[in-house]
């Protein structure tokens, strides 16, 4: 059976930058409901960004950069399961670079960089220079893409 339809849902723009993805960043840090927290720190996080430069320009570069092209998804046939591989949505392209950019910051030690805020500023700063945990995330989904390109036959 199939799953019922997810409809897609409006979100308002952040306060602060009048971004969508922006938005979705303090949507996917928040724990526990805790939105004024998350917003804090994402707004502490690109305000170490601004010493830079622009932090809203920084951190769409930075979501460009970690957006995968494919990937691959399970398909049955004939009792085999087989990784076939296919280009990624635009919705779900912004979702998983948000999402690895999170767990990117979320892995990195505590030692070094002490607050949430320092992590996703370092993660972001990373991922707009091409570096960083959310692009090594985003190279190996698309390197495993690649390596069952054999098949992609399957994909109708």
């Amino acid at each position: 059976m199939r799953r019922a339809r997810n409809y897609k849902r409006d979100i308002k723009e952040d306060p602060v930058y009048k971004h969508k993805l922006v938005t979705k960043l303090i949507n996917r840090s928040m724990k526990d409901g805790k939105r004024s927290v998350a917003q804090k720190e994402i707004y502490q996080a690109f305000e170490i960004i601004s010493k830079e430069s622009e932090p809203l320009q920084i951190f769409l570069k930075a979501l460009e950069n970690v957006k995968p092209s494919m990937e691959v998804r399970p398909r049955r046939i004939g009792g085999a399961a087989y990784q076939v591989p296919s280009p990624v949505r635009g919705v779900r392209k912004e979702s998983l670079a948000i999402r690895w950019l999170i767990l990117g910051a979320n892995a990195r030690s505590n030692a070094q960089y002490k607050t949430y805020a320092n992590k996703l500023a370092a993660e972001i700063l990373d991922a707009s220079k091409g570096q960083g945990q959310a692009i090594a995330k985003k190279q190996e989904i698309e390197r495993v893409a690649e390596a069952n390109r054999a098949f992609s036959h399957f994909n109708w």
